[in-house]
């Protein structure tokens, strides 16, 4: 019956998840990340927003999401910015909606972006309150500091104390890269180059080719190991837990605060969350709670919030952890009022839903995402034994 179960729970994610993937691969190489980096500097609500509409559906789980977000920090974001980034790319994607529509229902399916997106938003401006103090630090420190303090003033003539902006244009033309049209032609390479010097372009079917790769490969590896554990984990409460064993503590508050205190240690992507809320909601807990699960668990896992510690500061980490967990929280009574309010129907669909694809679909996906995980799991196996052998040829 277990097995039965679990089977049954696989057939109905693998059309959806693969679908997932390839979505998410196609973002992956479309979306350059060199092209969010000049989107997201400055502080404020503009780029804040902008930092959690353009992490919503990347295809980056909890693990690969931290060092985007550093390289987005050091690259000139903003601390409201890079933490907007680092909420909502985690807690939701192309490929965890797909997944969510199939085994949680379009309610929580539509609910999850709209709150991951909020939380994410929330979070940045609670953080981004450090930004503003540090451009008051700044300016301040401008303000003591000697009109003629610079090294560029004191070069261009060191017996004047306030240089014209006449005199301080030349400089500026010489110490510029790209300063003019004639200095740009007889160079060979640097950052004037011409368009011919730079590599050609990759072709429309080269890019598609390498999302799917990277679809294969890398996001298959990100969301295997705990896609494999959720699922095994919602067959198991569908085999042996009673529909009534949870709903007792299943609703309210109190199972809100314990799904957080639950998925804070968890090392958890939104893609991999999915089958086992879907389990907890076999076993009763409440659709509110559930939401808390799949927002918290992805965002405040212990990599997560030692890097905001280390790269944005303590200050940061209280904002980061209330902008979540607060959103989460009241997106959760929020969702649990509209329920019983208006009779909205959300259950997991287990065991039926992959019915209504075409069986040679339904079978022909689960055969291909099985064979894409156990090549990960093989290749990591290899590893591990290379590894091994290694260091047992140093000692």
């Amino acid at each position: 019956m277990l097995l039965a179960n679990f089977v049954d729970l696989f057939l109905d994610s693998a059309p959806w998840l693969l679908l997932g993937l390839v979505l998410a691969g196609i973002i992956k190489v479309f979306v350059p990340m060199e092209w969010m980096q000049r989107q997201l500097g400055g502080s404020g609500f503009k780029p804040t927003f902008k930092a959690a509409v353009l992490g919503a559906p990347l295809p980056l789980c909890s693990c690969g999401v931290i060092p985007a977000a550093v390289g987005l920090r050091r690259a000139g974001a903003s601390k409201s910015a890079t933490t907007s980034f680092l909420v909502a790319t985690p807690e939701t994607g192309v490929d965890s909606v797909s997944v969510s529509v199939v085994l949680l229902g379009p309610f929580l399916a539509i609910i999850r972006p709209i709150a991951a997106i909020t939380s994410a938003i929330t979070a940045g401006l609670l953080v981004g309150r450090d930004d503003k103090q540090e451009v008051v630090k700044v300016e301040a420190a401008q303000a003591k500091s000697s009109c003629c303090s610079s090294k560029a003033e004191s070069v261009v003539k060191a017996s004047s104390c306030c240089s014209s902006k006449a005199e301080a244009a030349p400089l500026k033309a010489e110490s510029s890269c790209c300063a003019s049209k004639a200095e740009t032609k007889p160079k060979a390479s640097g950052c004037c180059s011409s368009k011919a010097e730079l590599p050609a372009k990759q072709g429309v079917v080269a890019k598609l080719l390498q999302g799917l790769k990277f679809a294969a490969t890398d996001l298959v590896k990100d969301t295997a190991a705990w896609l494999m554990v959720g699922l095994f984990f919602a067959a198991l409460v569908t085999t042996y837990v009673p529909s009534d064993f949870l709903a007792k503590w299943g609703n309210g508050l109190l199972a809100m605060l314990v799904m957080v205190l639950v998925s804070i240690p968890m090392y958890i992507c939104a893609t991999a969350s999915t089958p086992i809320a879907a389990g907890l909601l076999l076993a009763g807990v409440s659709p509110g709670a559930v939401l808390v699960f799949m927002l918290a668990g992805p965002a405040t896992n212990i990599a997560t919030l030692g890097v905001i510690t280390k790269e944005l500061g303590k200050r940061a980490l209280w904002g980061y952890l209330g902008g979540v967990l607060g959103c989460a929280i009241l997106f959760g009574l929020a969702t649990n009022w509209a329920v019983d309010t208006f009779s909205i129907v959300v259950e997991p669909k287990v065991g039926h839903e992959h019915r209504m694809l075409p069986m040679w679909l339904t079978y022909a996906t689960s055969i291909i995402l099985a064979i894409l995980m156990a090549r990960v799991a093989l290749l990591k196996a290899l590893q591990i034994q290379r590894n091994g052998t290694k260091l047992s040829s140093q000692n």
